[in-house]
């Protein structure tokens, strides 16, 4: 296939890219402080719909809302956030969230049932915020300090992996902790996926190891056996999603050109 963004290539790195929930669009945005969306036509070209521009503002994440109306994006140096609503063409910019002290908002999560914004903040602190509203619902905080979260398929409970290689359960309802343990070997937590089936977590460390658990075991235990260890990706494994019918895993290092795996 050609490149999805044939039409416009990026003027700089490319951070996101994500196909839209229900239709036939793809999504680029990146450091040149543009989103972009791309219809999926054929193997030969992909029409650019449209890009839009935040002014000084190079994209750290963009996600789409889960009904597709939305795209949401985080900056590499902001404490705020823009929103683009698709079906009024406005960008909405959100400048602070009550109740949420943060230098830097980057890194967030969004529940697949489209109600919770899960952001990332720093020193181990977690916000879940209404997707409707954008306000603060709670704060969580974990150990040391929080590097990468995933919700669960039916939103119900959220795992987040600490730099210290601890991973925390959390219920989103009541915003407890049901259950902390440790990832095997790992030096440093990078990043985290539960599969769509609810079958299985994958965590991604800095050594370039991931270890696949079934969440069986890591509801229950402190020190579980993952099931797998994937040992040969030699840089930092910062990328690990699952498709959707939980039979490949993708792995991905953005230390080095092309270090993606199957498995």
């Amino acid at each position: 296939c050609l490149p999805a963004n044939q039409e416009r290539f990026a003027n700089g790195k490319l951070v996101t890219v994500q196909f839209h929930p229900s239709a036939q669009v793809v999504m680029t945005a990146g450091h040149d402080r543009s989103v972009s969306l791309f219809q999926v036509k054929n193997f030969t070209l992909n029409p650019k719909i449209q890009s839009i521009y935040l002014e000084s503002f190079p994209i750290y994440k963009a996600r789409f809302s889960v009904d597709g109306e939305q795209v949401i994006a985080t900056g590499t140096h902001h404490s705020m956030f823009f929103v683009y609503d698709m079906m009024a063409g406005s960008i909405i910019p959100i400048p602070k969230v009550r109740g949420v002290e943060e230098k830097f908002l980057r890194n967030f999560e969004v529940s697949p049932d489209g109600s919770f914004m899960l952001l990332i903040g720093s020193s181990g602190y977690l916000h879940l915020l209404s997707m409707k509203t954008k306000e603060l619902i709670s704060t969580m905080k974990v150990n040391g300090r929080c590097t990468a979260s995933a919700f669960t398929p039916d939103s119900s409970k959220i795992y987040s992996y600490s730099k210290e290689g601890e991973v925390f359960i959390w219920d989103v309802r009541s915003r407890k902790s049901l259950h902390k343990f440790e990832d095997e070997g790992s030096l440093e937590g990078k990043c985290i996926a539960v599969s769509k089936n609810n079958q299985y977590v994958a965590c991604g460390s800095s050594s370039g190891v991931v270890n696949l658990y079934t969440t069986d075991a890591c509801l229950k235990e402190n020190h579980p056996k993952p099931v797998k260890a994937i040992m040969n990706l030699v840089t930092s494994a910062t990328c690990v999603t699952f498709n959707p019918t939980t039979e490949i895993l993708a792995v991905a290092s953005r230390d080095t050109d092309e270090a993606v795996k199957l498995v």
